[in-house]
């Protein structure tokens, strides 16, 4: 199976997008200076960005950078910041990259001086599909809904999960030891806004049973491979969160999942998470976070996102396992919380939980292919 092509039509849901990442994650006014940095395998999205803020009139600047390494970012970057003086409104950034997440620390040194001027949101797997699918829900929406899972899992101790492809998970959460992440697009100042964005997950004490992933894959390797699982599942057996056996009639599959568990810890369910980002009705052929906020659940191979003080090891793999559905009860409540009807919550988001902030560079260009 080899990577599918990447779907290059400008169409109406894709200039939609733009407007939600616009006007709903950068609220973007005309008072405002926008710098645009992009990565060369995501020039005519950029382009896109900045004709649409051009067309708005927004001030808007430029910036090319090479993926992970690139020696002479930093002095570009300085070239390309306008001093805070000369702010009309505040200062967004926009970096938008198809593979990668780059040069993290250069950024949160040079834009610290900006404080609450600036807004920084950075793009993982910058496509058309990414304007398409993942920019539905507001981050207002993202965060209405994840503030409804969320207080029903924080008060749960135990997940009887089941999807329409046959997974049966039983999950105990301690949820006094493990803290959980929420990712809903929503900024936070001295932080990044990291897109695409709708998910909820923790780590799990312990996940017994069967796992059949029908949605597609998420690794944070390079990777040539068409990462939908539709015609080809992933079934995985655990017990006490650990692998037991797993199949896939597709050879190349199940050969990249079983490079990710040889590695230490990599047998180890290390994330247990919930998509959360309604907008995505469709699974896409690059190895790619857009999968991985598709509604229902993933389980996530190996690295977790806890304090190493909590979860004492360290893995530099991760494989998420997507579904394309799921129905949970929680401690044994006869009405289920499902996929399908997943709406935003009155209640307000937690403050118990972590949002989801990136310091460094990550993703499939900075590791060797498996």
């Amino acid at each position: 199976m080899t990577t599918a092509p990447v779907e290059t039509t400008i169409d109406a849901s894709v200039l939609k997008g733009v407007d939600t990442l616009f006007d709903g994650y950068a609220q973007l006014t005309p008072t405002d200076t926008l710098l645009v940095i992009y990565t060369p395998d995501c020039r005519e999205q950029a382009s896109l960005l900045i004709l649409a803020a051009r067309d708005r009139g927004v001030a808007t600047t430029a910036l090319g950078m090479a993926p992970i390494e690139d020696p002479g970012f930093r002095e570009r970057l300085k070239a390309a910041l306008p001093s805070r003086d000369s702010l009309t409104g505040r200062l967004v950034i926009i970096t938008i990259e198809r593979d990668t997440m780059s040069h993290a620390p250069i950024l949160r040194h040079e834009v610290d001086v900006y404080s609450d001027q600036v807004l920084p949101i950075r793009i993982i797997n910058g496509s058309w599909d990414f304007f398409r699918l993942a920019l539905g829900p507001t981050p207002a929406e993202l965060s209405a809904i994840n503030a409804g899972l969320l207080h029903r899992f924080l008060a749960a101790k135990h997940l009887a999960v089941t999807t329409s492809s046959g997974s049966e998970l039983e999950i105990t959460l301690d949820n006094d030891r493990y803290r959980w992440l929420s990712n809903r697009g929503v900024w936070r100042p001295g932080h990044f806004v990291i897109l695409p964005a709708g998910e909820v997950a923790t780590y799990p004490a312990s996940v017994t049973g069967r796992l059949v992933a029908d949605g597609a894959f998420n690794v944070n390797k390079a990777v040539q491979l068409d990462a939908r699982l539709g015609e080809n599942p992933l079934t995985v057996d655990l017990k006490d969160s650990n692998v037991v056996s797993y199949s896939c009639a597709d050879e190349k599959i199940a050969k990249l999942f079983e490079r990710c568990i040889q590695v230490d810890h990599g047998n180890h369910v290390g994330e247990l998470g919930f998509g959360t980002n309604t907008g995505i009705d469709d699974f896409v052929g690059m190895n790619s976070h857009i999968n991985e906020r598709h509604p229902g659940i993933h389980l996530g191979f190996g690295q977790h996102g806890q304090l190493l003080d909590v979860v004492d090891y360290y893995t530099d793999i991760h494989m998420d396992l997507i579904t394309t559905d799921v129905t949970i009860h929680i401690d044994g409540d006869s009405i289920p919380l499902t996929s399908r009807a997943l709406a935003p919550s009155t209640l307000p988001h937690p403050t118990n939980v972590s949002d989801e902030d990136i310091d460094s560079n990550c993703c499939g260009a900075r590791t060797p292919h498996l």
